[in-house]
């Protein structure tokens, strides 16, 4: 399966990029993308089956973390 990287606007808005056969390289395309634009969350990686799978992904909503619960 491959890596698809997206830049995500508000309002979830997302911007298909590329998509790499490797982790490694989409990780450093990644990291290049965010230290060129300072922007942090708004570069994201995803690893799915196709690019309808990770748009699913993206815009899923996600459950809160909770954190030193028992």
């Amino acid at each position: 399966m491959p890596y698809f990287v997206y830049e995500i606007e508000k309002p979830r808005t997302l911007t298909h990029l590329e998509t790499f056969a490797k982790y490694r390289e989409a990780k450093q395309h990644v990291r290049q993308l965010r230290e060129e634009s300072g922007d942090v969350e708004r570069y994201r990686m995803i690893f799915a089956k196709n690019e309808i799978e990770a748009e699913t992904l993206l815009t899923a909503p996600r459950e809160e973390r909770v954190i030193g619960e028992d």
